[in-house]
């Protein structure tokens, strides 16, 4: 058995020591994203500091905690707070918890993030359904000897956003009146946000919203034959004047501000699942 391996079912067998969960679906928030946990009737809350080869979120925005719960009558394990590349970890570690939901019997991932728009139709607030993605510009998590329990060392990506779940969940944005875009969504190592030359080159290859995460996340749930969903809030603009400057904190109050709308659209997902 590989390294990796005795990892996954050392911190398997310690939260099944914790909590009996039979959820199918599995959330992983973004920055700023944290409130839709407000939402969800909670079963119980671990603190990844308390959880065996879990790494530790470092960032602001991000919470800390793997939650298990109810959210729209469904059972759901929920990340509130991602790790990320650029805090120093390594990109297997950046998709173990991807990893333990699959072994706690995940099917379905929904992921969210705080993105920078280059596609000069998007506004600050806005969402887009990421329906495809460009992942050369970060390490690919499946890099080094493949882990054959999880899945095959050559996975196909022609479909690494679900497309029936992106049009359940376009119809429910509808029914909704609420504005989503589709789009190309590009991952960066981070975290320096974008030079302009970066964000022109980034829409000239093809992509709407430039980001630090998700598709390390996305490329190991499709190794393990999870299905994934996933939704951009726009927080800043990166085709802007020259004088513009892009901070954190005024990632995290956009995030903040267009979180009803994605909380809306999750829960109605996952009704459906």
């Amino acid at each position: 058995m590989s390294e990796i391996m005795e990892q996954l079912n050392q911190t398997v067998a310690f939260i099944k020591s914790r909590v009996q969960t039979s959820a199918t679906t599995g959330i992983i928030l973004g920055s700023g994203l944290g409130n839709l946990a407000e939402v969800i009737k909670v079963d119980d809350a671990i603190p990844y500091g308390e959880i065996p080869n879990f790494p530790v979120s470092t960032v602001k925005g991000h919470g800390g905690k793997l939650i298990f719960g109810e959210l729209g009558g469904k059972k759901v394990i929920v990340m509130s707070g991602r790790f990320h590349f650029y805090e120093g970890y390594g990109a297997q570690q950046v998709v173990f918890p991807v990893r333990v939901m699959k072994l706690l019997g995940v099917e379905t991932l929904l992921l969210s993030n705080a993105a920078g728009a280059v596609n000069p139709a998007y506004g600050v607030g806005d969402l887009m359904i990421i329906n495809d993605h460009i992942s050369f510009f970060t390490t690919n998590p499946l890099l080094g000897k493949n882990v054959e329990e999880l899945g095959t060392r050559f996975p196909d990506m022609s479909e690494p956003y679900s497309k029936a779940l992106i049009a359940k969940a376009k119809a429910i944005a509808e029914a909704n009146d609420i504005h989503v875009h589709e789009g190309v969504y590009t991952a960066v190592t981070g975290p320096t946000f974008e030079t302009h030359a970066e964000y022109r080159l980034i829409k000239t290859i093809g992509s709407d919203v430039v980001c630090m995460s998700t598709v390390q996340e996305n490329i190991a749930a499709i190794h393990c034959g999870m299905k994934v969903f996933a939704v951009s809030v726009v927080t800043d603009l990166g085709i802007r004047e020259n004088n513009n400057v892009i901070t954190h904190e005024e990632v995290l109050e956009a995030a903040n501000a267009a979180e009803p709308k994605l909380t809306l659209l999750f829960t109605e997902l996952v009704k459906q699942l």
